[in-house]
């Protein structure tokens, strides 16, 4: 399939957000969520200052204005749908970028859009997960209770716990966030497959789930060029280093920060 010719639509599908469109950028930046997360977590990323990369931030279904929609639990079926809800917007050079459950659905994705689309990401960036090649820390969170599905999300600083405590709320995140961990904890990669595009892989040096060496491994899914940043902090490293984070990223991707 041919991309040489697409043009974005005049409205974007359900899947995309884009908080502060730009009328003719240079790149595209799309964001994958965490498990439990939604677009919202990368709003402030699109008022961040940058020379001409968009940020278009990935809405799963099942949250915000997706509530009425089924949460998909399975990696086969969200891949497919970022993929080709991704599809109208590769007009541009595009790069992808996922946190957490994110990092493993944008490894996916980058393998959909370069096998049935016929195009790929300039780079793909993962950020504090570990490589789904190494064995899994945990695999039955999902099949808990909800006390401790919450607790093993607040371990790890996921949610708000006003939203938790919240008997109204509550009811309306918490099957996003069982969805979402039987998808990344019934994951597991195809053997042998690798994407051709470049992987920066990112990790907090205090993260409890995640070590240096899980995220280095992500090298091992990648037939190009691996690089690896350590910053301080935990598993959510980035909500104290966005502005770094982004002009990391922007850097890498041949742009630069103002």
């Amino acid at each position: 399939m041919s991309l040489a010719h697409i043009r974005p639509p005049q409205g974007d599908s359900a899947w995309i957000k884009r908080y502060r469109p730009l009328e003719s950028p240079s790149l595209r930046l799309f964001c994958l969520p965490y498990a439990g997360g939604n677009a919202g977590a990368f709003r402030r990323w699109a008022q961040l200052p940058t020379t001409g990369v968009e940020v278009v931030a990935v809405q799963y279904p099942g949250r915000q204005e997706r509530l009425a929609e089924e949460c998909l639990q399975d990696m086969e079926s969200l891949a497919d749908g970022v993929a080709a809800a991704l599809v109208p917007l590769l007009d541009r050079p595009f790069a992808l970028f996922g946190h957490s459950m994110g990092a493993s659905v944008a490894y996916e994705v980058a393998l959909r859009l370069e096998h049935r689309y016929r195009t790929k990401p300039r780079q793909v960036f993962v950020s504090g997960a570990a490589s789904p090649l190494r064995p899994m820390r945990h695999s039955d969170v999902h099949l808990s209770s909800d006390e401790a599905m919450v607790e093993w999300f607040g371990e790890l600083g996921a949610m708000d716990e006003a939203v938790l405590a919240d008997p109204e709320l509550r009811p309306l995140v918490l099957p996003a966030m069982r969805a979402d961990l039987r998808l990344i904890e019934t994951y597991r990669p195809r053997p042998g497959r690798r994407t051709t595009a470049p992987v920066t892989a990112y990790v907090g040096d205090a993260d409890p789930g995640v070590t240096p060496d899980d995220a280095r491994a992500w090298r091992d899914l990648t037939s190009a060029e691996f690089s690896f940043r350590v910053f301080p902090g935990g598993h959510f490293y980035l909500s104290d280093h966005e502005e770094a984070l982004l002009a990391d990223i922007t850097e890498r991707l041949g742009g630069n920060c103002k």
